[in-house]
Order: C-alpha cells, then sequence, then structure tokens
C-alpha cells in the first residue's frame, strides 16, 4: 500500500485530461487503484434498473473515479495546484504547500 499526497474532503484542481482545469472536493480515495472519486468531476452516464429507492430507473450522471497522478491540491492561499512537503512535528505530520508554506487541513 502506497502513501498518497491526497485524502478525503481535500480541495483538488485537474492537471491533465478532459476535465483539465475543473476544481472539486476529494470524495473518495481508493488506495488500491491509486485513483480517487471527485466531485462534478469525470461525470459518466450510468443505466439503474428500476429499484425501491429508484422506482422509475434510467440514466443516473454521476463520478468516476479519476487517477491520483491526475490531481493536484490547491494552495489554501494562492488557490492554485501546488505540490506537497511532508513535515513531522514530534508524532504528528503535517502536510504543507510548495508554492507559500501554509499548512493543508
Amino acid at each position: 500500500m502506497s502513501k498518497l499526497h491526497i485524502k478525503k474532503d481535500d480541495n483538488v484542481i485537474v492537471i491533465a485530461g478532459a476535465d483539465k482545469g475543473k476544481t472539486g472536493k476529494v470524495l473518495k480515495v481508493l488506495v488500491d487503484e491509486n485513483r480517487a472519486i471527485v466531485e462534478g468531476v469525470h461525470m459518466v452516464s450510468k443505466s439503474m434498473k428500476p429499484s425501491a429507492k429508484n422506482p422509475q430507473g434510467g440514466i443516473v450522471k454521476q463520478e468516476a473515479p479519476i487517477h491520483i497522478s491526475n490531481l493536484s491540491l490547491i494552495d489554501p492561499k494562492s488557490g492554485k495546484a501546488t505540490r506537497v512537503a511532508i513535515k513531522h512535528e514530534g508524532k504528528n505530520v503535517v502536510r504543507i504547500a510548495k508554492k507559500s508554506g501554509e499548512e493543508i487541513k
């Protein structure tokens, strides 16, 4: 299992692919596949059978996983893409934006 620079609830920007430039919040990280599901990014149409939850069925738009390498964290200060530095403060691990030096929460 590898360490990833992106976590759930992070604000990210897409830096490559069809959705380049779009931003969103990470809903889920799939660690084994090195992918993440980002709100409003990489939308696909999925056919749904009628069920108790969705009695009509039909075609539903939903987010599909996007590869981690196509995502970059957003700098809290400037709002642009940034790389991440890891800093150890005692037992705590803190992520820091390379562009501004701000802590990423």
